[in-house]
């Protein structure tokens, strides 16, 4: 008798047998083997059903992630008119700006619209701010509506890299 399963298979390439319906030699390590009986259940089919089962509910709890996500995300959306209408003096809420193109600042200038980038047509750029009581600010707010007017103003990009280095082009 073999002691392992390793000398058992090599014995199992001595051994050659004799198809009954093509007559081919073929060695018993090469075959597969099939029964038509059932084979009887070990812990191997428990452990093997369980995996599947488990694989099944991983899979059905990933398709009702992806529908929870896709609703909030939808719901979200939804929210942004009335959030960005709320955050915005009840005169700029008058205005016809889409909510998606308005974007927050707040310091010095509260927003700025980018009118137009929702429909994916960009017209302009708009700075919106209400004059501010505090003098230090509106010098600040005028210092930056005399840039724009004088185009005292230019375009950078900056890119960051992972180490935390910033490179302007």
């Amino acid at each position: 008798m073999p002691s392992s399963f390793l000398e058992l298979f090599h014995q199992f390439k001595t051994i050659i047998c004799l198809c009954p319906k093509c007559y081919n030699l073929s060695r018993l390590s090469d075959l597969h083997l099939r029964s038509k009986g059932k084979a009887p259940k070990t812990w191997l089919d428990d452990f093997d059903f369980a995996v599947q089962n488990l694989q099944d509910q991983e899979d059905k709890f990933a398709e009702e992630e992806k529908n929870i996500r896709e609703r909030a995300a939808k719901r979200g959306r939804a929210k942004v008119p009335e959030l960005i209408k709320q955050s915005m003096d009840a005169q700029f809420a008058k205005l016809s700006y889409d909510p998606y193109d308005i974007k927050a600042v707040l310091h010095p200038v509260e927003f700025v619209i980018f009118n137009g980038m929702n429909s994916g047509n960009l017209n302009n750029v708009v700075l919106l701010s209400r004059l501010s009581s505090n003098p230090n600010l509106q010098i600040l707010q005028k210092g930056v509506a005399k840039a724009v007017e004088t185009k005292q103003y230019e375009w950078k990009v900056a890119r960051v890299s992972l180490d935390g280095n910033i490179e302007f082009e």
